[in-house]
């Protein structure tokens, strides 16, 4: 299976199963697009896919259709087919899939306990009109864990972590610096762990900024490998759907905060370049032209981004439609060339969902297996309860067990652990992007659909938009590191 588009003046070409990416002129571009109707034909008929490379028919008929539209000699036409038949044989182009065999088996590496994210406080001092949370507060079910309860929720994960010595640990909300006391004195503990099971933590803290502080900063800088930073972009964005509880706009009140921090983790000593940061954003129908929002992060000094689509209620006034893709691919294209632009002018900065590594990346496993969500990653409520992720907080039907007792629903387990990896999800078998994004957001699916296996449509559109986007930058890329 192959995926062909053009985009920025290049013509790319992605082979799906074994990940090859090629960049080729007009003429290849073209004879791929011949070869692949053939081949796919050839699959439907009794000769199999096979004679689409053996045969001299198909070669003869598709060499006479490039020498007509594009000039060139059937010699040259021949010798470019059997380029191209060469990388099928090398497994660059229609190559088979190895992996739906063993999904399963892949799956199962995914069965040890790993990640926790740790929701210390169920209440926000902020009123986002999107939040998933229900403004922080879980339906309702709102609190503050203890730090006992903290502590045993860290004994939960080293004792179900096996053999894994790195385990990571997020401080999540609501807004968890309402609860930064406990949030510190569970890092000490970690440390204490980390010495008694020979185990190491990644500390991440989660916050909208409003509670900043000089020792949020130092202690987030001793002690945390990441901070995710919430900001929508604009002011009039950001203000516009995260606001106080008395509606008042809060982007004035986090700015010098964010600055503050960001600096304090990207100044030029070998520790702070160590320490990571990256700034959350949500796009709405409000602002479709969300590409000037991560460029006006990018102007305040912000060097990493994201912005998410938002996932509403289709009744929502904010949400966004089917109808608006076109609308949101455009600004996911006008971002990427505006990020080459700044790249090349030597003002770059990143955008996570652009960053794609084409010589490494996530091993095989995590690409067949998808998210960890109940077998890798909890979510741990403050009274101790389990969830298969932070998104499912809040859904009593989704809760998996306790920190005390364990793990007492496994049926809802085995929904994620036995029924979910790339090749159970309904539209991601024969797309070509299924190994860039391995399957999508199950809670987002569920949400949605009612169905973890049924894909989110806008999201995975999205989604392929973005990988298309990544992959026409990393060309770029590579033609101005060949240029130099």
């Amino acid at each position: 299976m192959i995926h062909q588009y053009k985009l920025n003046g290049y013509n790319i070409v992605v082979d799906a199963n074994s990940g090859s990416v090629h960049v080729v002129d007009e003429v290849a571009y073209d004879a791929i697009a011949m070869v692949d109707a053939a081949f796919n034909e050839a699959i439907k008929s009794a000769e199999g896919p096979a004679a689409v490379f053996l045969s001299d028919d198909y070669a003869d008929e598709i060499a006479e259709n490039l020498s007509e539209k594009h000039g060139i000699s059937a010699d040259e036409a021949k010798e470019l087919l059997g380029d191209i038949k060469g990388l099928r044989e090398a497994k660059q182009l229609w190559s088979d899939d190895p992996y739906e065999d063993v999904a399963q088996d892949l799956k199962i590496k995914q069965s040890v306990l790993k990640a926790i994210c740790l929701h210390v406080a169920h209440g926000c001092n902020m009123d986002c009109e999107y939040c998933f949370a229900g403004k922080g507060e879980y339906s309702g079910k709102s609190g503050i864990m203890s730090l006992e309860v903290g502590k045993r929720a860290l004994d939960y994960l080293v004792e179900n972590s096996g053999s894994r010595r790195h385990l990571e640990v997020d401080f999540f909300g609501g807004e968890p610096l309402l609860n930064w006391d406990v949030c510190k004195e569970l890092v000490a503990y970690g440390r204490e762990l980390e010495k008694k099971h020979d185990k190491i933590f990644n500390f991440t803290l989660t916050t909208n900024g409003v509670l900043i502080d000089d020792d949020v900063i130092d202690f987030t800088n001793r002690e945390m490998g990441n901070v995710v930073l919430s900001m929508d972009g604009r002011r009039a964005t950001h203000d516009r759907m995260r606001h106080t509880k008395t509606g008042g706009g809060t982007y004035d009140r986090i700015m010098d905060n964010f600055r503050a921090l960001v600096k304090s983790r990207t100044d030029e000593t070998e520790e702070r370049r160590s320490r990571e940061y990256y700034m959350r954003g949500t796009y709405t129908a409000y602002n479709k032209d969300f590409a000037a929002d991560v460029m006006e992060m990018a102007d305040q000094g912000f060097r990493e981004t994201s912005i998410e689509p938002v996932v509403a209620d289709p009744s929502a006034p904010y949400a966004l439609h089917e109808e608006d893709i076109p609308e949101l691919c455009s600004q996911y294209e006008k971002l990427a060339l505006e990020m080459i632009r700044r790249r090349r002018a030597g003002e770059p900065f990143n955008f996570y969902h652009y960053t794609v590594d084409l010589t490494g990346g996530p091993c095989i496993y995590k690409r067949v297996s998808g998210c960890g969500v109940a077998t890798e990653y909890l979510a741990v409520t403050p009274t101790g309860d389990l969830y298969p992720c932070h998104q499912f907080v809040g859904d009593d039907h989704m809760k998996v067990g306790d920190i005390y007792n364990g793990i007492t629903h496994p049926e809802i387990v085995e929904i994620f652990s036995g029924k979910n990896n790339l090749y159970t999800r309904d539209e991601c078998r024969n797309c070509w992007a299924k190994l860039y994004c391995a399957g999508g957001c199950a809670a987002n699916n569920y949400h949605s659909n009612g169905d973890i296996n049924k894909v989110y449509k806008m999201g995975c559109a999205l989604h392929k938009k973005r990988i298309e986007c990544a992959l026409m930058m990393a060309a770029a890329e590579a033609d101005d590191a060949a240029a130099e």
